[in-house]
């Protein structure tokens, strides 16, 4: 039985996806949870809430430090916050901690993370939710609030106040999304500000910092941006140690505002730090009170120190490039920025994948494979508008982020290493192969390539058309990501197979067209020969031509073949077969003699090492000799079904042709408008979908009438 499972469910997707499902106002329910349905069950039976999809068990803590039975997890009791637990200082993942820490001073983007109307005393439940942004949208997560505790004190983040439960909920619901509580050990605080926001990250080392850093931030500033800075520690005793000037060292501070003064008749560039937990402030130049305040405009001073914080200072900016060793900054998305905000950036997405053997070249070291990594195409349409600027370019920001990472730790993976390339191109469109890249070398590229969730690097390019081709570091890795551009002005991003000349869904052409043979024009040597194989009835049934064709390509030395199976035959058979009869006449056994001697030389062709199997790194433009031009989806699809690891055979590359020409012809007697879109009533259904294979149809745009 044949399914479009696959086809209705993205299809279903991207209409829900449409409409709105994966914001922050109509988030993806993770697990199918219902956080609403689920509490008004638990109020209408009096009963707590106990979640069975992150149940109170020592699973849920961790897999290896924090796997069952260890001496971490001994002792621990999963505790409601309506039970005392005792006060500490502020304890976690100093990552989470510092991204949790920078959301609390936003309101609006606090309550995206954490939905208004949760309360530990008005219709308690022992339910909350939390939403994160994954990968391109949003997700709603339900949690119960008991949490895990040992000695009497929470096992993870919390802060100074023992009564102040949020972040150990947040925590624990970003713990479920991910698998577990150990799979949040080890990360940037970049990784936090994104699944806060949405937005995008990116770092700056400030003993390297560009020249127009300040512009940087000024911009960020303007945009709504978080931006976060810290000291590096050189050691485990360096953990918020106090510096000489009260900067304390390991600790995650906020930017919120950059400020040039008129100080004694020259202009002083000042910028504006927080500390979150407002004990320590800087006690340098321009502290509180310093005597700096007393060389400027009193209004001025009035102005700038009227509104500050506790816990909040400002400082030289030269003095906080020499003092900070890092300054983090998420940019954020239209979407999560104020409604009066006029500076954003313009977001541009795409999800792809990296399979062995299809799409997973590994980088630039790479020449041979390096070419068949998807390929985005960014069209830069304005120049920046910046007064300050000389240069006619465009800013933008290319982050390359791998899914789903932290879910693989429990089964030994971790985050592969990735970066992104970029190379001028004119007006092609379609996936470049090899010959381009060795003869062109990249106009950009990552600053690194390194083992991080997200690479993210700020450019600027003149107006044009580029190539960005993001990888793994090692070809062969699998992965699913995420592309995203962020430009100051408007741009255009494609994926190179999408603009294709192809009349199916984009997805393959052929190019090649249909022979026709007549039987007055074959040699009388094939005419014998057919008569001999065929027998009395001088037609060739399936089993013949098994026989015919394992015998014939048994005994060459230059392909290596497990042989042709019943259903091989079968699909070669029904491709061929023009007047329903199941067998091939002698026109048809010939046309598609034809077709095998064309392919076994293509086979023999892209056979580079002779070693009678052809690799699945040189599937695609074999196929594309034979008259197929496929994109990455197919191209994937087509390897996992008939490669065998990197190596491909005879007799399933031309099983793979020979299903790829059946479906053409099969859509193309459907698609009677040219449209791209089949649409099929009952009746055709049955005679579409044999010839549509079970992984294919996942590549099908068919829509179903019932009529």
């Amino acid at each position: 039985m044949y399914s479009i499972g696959g086809v209705s469910s993205r299809i279903y997707k991207e209409r829900l996806q449409a409409e709105g499902m994966g914001t922050n106002d109509n988030a993806v329910k993770f697990l199918t949870q219902d956080y609403e349905e689920l509490k008004r069950e638990c109020l209408e039976s009096g009963k707590l809430f106990e979640d069975p999809c992150f149940p109170a068990v020592p699973q849920s803590l961790g897999f290896k430090e924090l796997a069952p039975h260890s001496s971490k997890t001994q002792g621990v009791q999963w505790i409601r916050p309506t039970v005392s637990v005792a006060e500490a200082p502020p304890n976690g993942d100093c990552w989470l901690l510092a991204a949790i820490a920078s959301l609390t001073l936003n309101d609006r983007l606090l309550h995206r993370v954490v939905p208004h109307g949760q309360s530990f005393t008005d219709e308690y439940a022992g339910i909350f939710h939390f939403q994160f942004w994954q990968f391109g949208e949003w997700v709603d997560v339900v949690i119960d609030d008991r949490l895990p505790v040992k000695e009497k004190e929470l096992m993870f983040v919390h802060s100074a106040e023992g009564n102040e439960f949020w972040s150990a909920l947040l925590e624990k619901a970003y713990a479920k999304l991910n698998g577990s509580y150990e799979a949040l050990s080890g990360g940037s605080t970049t990784e936090g500000f994104e699944d806060f926001t949405g937005g995008v990250a990116e770092m700056y080392e400030l003993r390297q910092a560009p020249k127009d850093l300040h512009r940087i931030i000024a911009k960020a500033l303007e945009r709504g941006s978080l931006l976060g800075c810290s000291i590096d520690i050189t050691s485990a005793f360096d953990m918020e140690a106090v510096t000489f000037k009260k900067l304390v060292k390991g600790h995650a501070y906020s930017v919120t505002g950059l400020r040039e003064v008129n100080f004694r008749g020259s202009r002083e560039r000042l910028i504006r730090i927080r500390n979150p937990w407002g004990q320590v402030e800087w006690t340098g130049a321009w502290s509180d009170n310093s005597s700096e305040w007393n060389g400027i405009d009193p209004a001025e001073r009035e102005e700038m120190n009227n509104h500050m914080e506790d816990g909040e200072f400002w400082m030289p900016f030269q003095e906080f490039k020499r003092q900070f060793s890092r300054l983090e900054i998420c940019n954020l998305t239209p979407d999560a920025l104020s409604e009066d905000s006029l500076n954003f950036w313009n977001t541009i997405k795409f999800n792809g994948t990296w399979r062995r053997g299809s799409t997973a070249g590994g980088c630039r070291n790479n020449p041979n494979t390096f070419w068949i990594n998807p390929q985005y195409k960014i069209t830069l349409l304005e120049e920046d508008d910046d007064p300050e600027d000389d240069e006619v370019a465009c800013s933008f920001l290319v982050a390359l982020m791998q899914k789903d990472r932290r879910r693989y730790r429990k089964q030994g993976q971790d985050m592969h290493t990735i970066g992104f390339a970029l190379y001028e191109v004119g007006g092609q469109s379609v996936h470049l192969k090899k010959d381009f890249f060795l003869r062109h070398s990249s106009c950009a590229r990552s600053e690194t390539f390194i083992n991080l969730r997200e690479v993210s690097t700020r450019l600027k390019l003149p107006p044009g058309e580029y190539l960005v081709v993001p990888s793994t570091f090692e070809p062969g890795k699998e992965a699913d990501f995420v592309l995203r551009v962020f430009t100051e002005k408007h741009s255009d991003l494609k994926k190179t197979n999408k603009t294709l000349t192809a009349h199916i869904f984009f997805f393959f052409k052929i190019s090649y067209p249909q022979e026709e043979v007549a039987e007055e024009d074959m040699e009388d040597s094939f005419k014998k020969l057919f008569a001999q194989l065929s027998g009395e009835d001088m037609e060739i049934s399936v089993h013949e031509l098994r026989t015919i064709l394992n015998r014939v390509v048994g005994k060459r030395k230059d392909v290596k073949t497990d042989g042709f199976s019943l259903e091989s035959c079968r699909c070669m058979v029904s491709l061929m077969d023009k007047d329903g009869s199941a067998r091939l006449g002698i026109v048809e056994f010939q046309i598609l003699w034809n077709k095998i001697r064309k392919w076994l030389g293509i086979f023999r062709q892209f056979d580079l090492d002779k070693s009678g199997t052809m690799s699945s790194y040189e599937m695609r433009l074999a196929v594309e000799s034979a008259g197929f031009k496929l994109n990455n989806k197919l191209h994937q699809v087509i390897v996992a079904r008939y490669s065998d690891g990197d190596t491909i055979d005879f007799d399933n590359f031309v099983c793979c042709l020979v299903k790829l020409e059946a479906m053409f012809r099969s859509f193309r007697e459907l698609d009677k408008e040219g449209s791209g879109v089949a649409e099929l009533n009952v009746s055709e259904v049955g005679r579409f979908l044999p010839s549509v294979n079970l992984y294919f149809s996942k590549c099908w745009n068919v829509k179903l009438v019932m009529c």
